[in-house]
């Protein structure tokens, strides 16, 4: 079973989680942001990882630093699930539609920490909690804990939350696929340098 613990606590957020790579899409997530939580149900719903997750965080300043710290907590589950990385694909891509919107998604479990978001959210805010900026830190603070190259590359789309979907589902989609097993090298790790970590 490839599975992970995680808890952080500072002096901002306190999360504790508890995730499963080969999972069904099952979820119980609580950030005290609506608009993360849906998001990381959607996520998780499309990469099939279960994932359950409380985080309290200062949500009475704003989302950011809840954004944040999930991105980091979630990334050190799945570094940890996945270990030395061992019989992964690595790669993993998706070009997802959601409605008038259009993203791709990209990653390459590398080792090298490294996001490239170019999206165009025309609002600033998606409920009342939502900075629609904190869409790239999230996706940032994922890349550098997990030693990924992730990229979110807006197509097309003109709504701020159907934009923002398309991030998030293609992002568990792309993962899922990096973090499948290579069945015909299940215990090679993909590297010619013969280490991701």
């Amino acid at each position: 079973m490839r599975t992970a613990t995680v808890k952080r606590d500072t002096t901002e957020t306190k999360i504790q989680l508890s995730l499963n790579l080969d999972g069904s899409g099952k979820q119980s997530i609580e950030t005290g942001v609506g608009f993360l939580n849906h998001m990381l149900e959607l996520f998780v719903r499309h990469g099939r990882f279960d994932l359950e997750l409380i985080c309290n965080g200062d949500t009475e300043v704003d989302a950011h630093h809840t954004t944040e710290d999930v991105g980091i907590a979630i990334a050190r589950a799945f570094s940890d699930a996945l270990g030395e990385r061992r019989g992964i694909k690595r790669y993993g891509s998706m070009l997802l539609p959601m409605d008038e919107a259009l993203v791709m998604t990209a990653i390459d479990i590398s080792g090298r920490g490294m996001a490239v978001v170019e999206l165009e959210i025309p609002s600033e805010k998606i409920g009342s909690q939502f900075d629609t900026e904190l869409v790239e830190e999230f996706f940032i603070a994922f890349a550098r804990e997990l030693g990924a190259s992730v990229h979110l590359h807006q197509i097309a789309g003109k709504n701020s939350h159907h934009i923002v979907e398309a991030c998030f589902k293609g992002f568990g989609r792309a993962l899922g696929e990096a973090v499948a097993i290579n069945q015909a090298a299940p215990d090679e790790i993909p590297s010619t340098k013969g280490t991701i970590v």
